[in-house]
């Protein structure tokens, strides 16, 4: 088996995140609400029930599906290893939030997740991807080639909800779904954006990142480059965050299966009345 490539270094994104100050982050409330609405769907009674997520400590205790709530175990995302110690086979449901962009190998992480859930258990993910800081990546990438005539990694690289249901068939999810959900977010400068991005501990997280700061004239280069794509009338700039949701069940025999090519009952042309 071939090693996955090292793209994020997660020993620094958890330095980042110890380094936050404390507060709110709006991208977390934005997920956990969406969350909420989303599994008020499910009629179900899950009994042992995991949330994942970079401080746990602020997640919720407890969540609520149709039938009630579900008391959930909070497990750190970032502390020192990718992958949760958690026993095999023993959970209904997990939740990830906002871990899985930072994962170096997503198609063996998500395989793992699998084996921890018992048959016809639920996985569930929100993980920022897409389009999102699409502007601030094309902005550093203006003011690199403007300043120095070449492009650096500065901003990490986001997976397409196209590909999001592929990976969780690949990890041998049954009945997998993939949406997404698009934020438009405005702030008053680039500097404003990059302070919230720090604040978050959203700093580069990838392990090819450059090793020096920033330089006054790179910022101001791409501050300029943004301004000058990316801003509304009123002098505010624009930034996209789109939230990648998966869902999907370990296979049990109890689950709804597609039927067998050719052995529909009825034809089109009989529906519609057609000769």
């Amino acid at each position: 088996m071939t090693t996955p490539p090292r793209l994020f270094d997660t020993t620094q994104i958890a330095r980042n995140l110890a380094r936050r100050p404390p507060g709110g982050n709006f991208v977390r409330d934005l997920v956990l609400e969406d969350l909420a609405d989303r599994l008020s769907t499910y009629k179900r009674d899950f009994t042992r029930a995991v949330l994942i997520g970079p401080d746990a400590h602020t997640l919720p205790e407890t969540l609520f599906t149709a039938n009630g709530p579900v008391q959930a175990q909070r497990v750190e995302a970032f502390s020192g290893d990718e992958f949760p110690a958690l026993p095999a086979g023993e959970l209904d449901l997990i939740v990830s939030l906002l871990h899985l962009q930072a994962v170096n190998d997503v198609p063996g992480h998500l395989a793992r997740l699998r084996r921890l859930l018992n048959p016809d258990g639920l996985l569930m993910v929100a993980f920022v991807g897409g389009e999102s800081l699409s502007e601030l990546r094309e902005a550093f990438l203006a003011a690199d080639l403007h300043v120095s005539g070449g492009a650096s990694a500065r901003v990490a690289p986001m997976a397409q909800v196209r590909d999001a249901g592929a990976l969780l068939q690949r990890a041998g999810f049954a009945l997998p779904v993939a949406d997404v959900e698009t934020h438009r977010v405005r702030y008053a400068s680039p500097f404003a954006l990059m302070a919230e991005l720090k604040t978050l501990g959203a700093s580069n997280p990838l392990a090819d990142r450059p090793r020096r700061f920033a330089t006054r004239t790179l910022l101001s280069a791409a501050a300029q480059a943004y301004a000058e794509r990316d801003a509304d009338p009123d002098g505010r700039i624009r930034a996209t965050l789109e939230v990648i949701w998966l869902a999907g069940w370990v296979p049990h025999e109890s689950q709804q299966k597609p039927l067998r090519p050719g052995s529909a009952t009825v034809s089109m042309k009989d529906v519609l009345g057609k000769s």
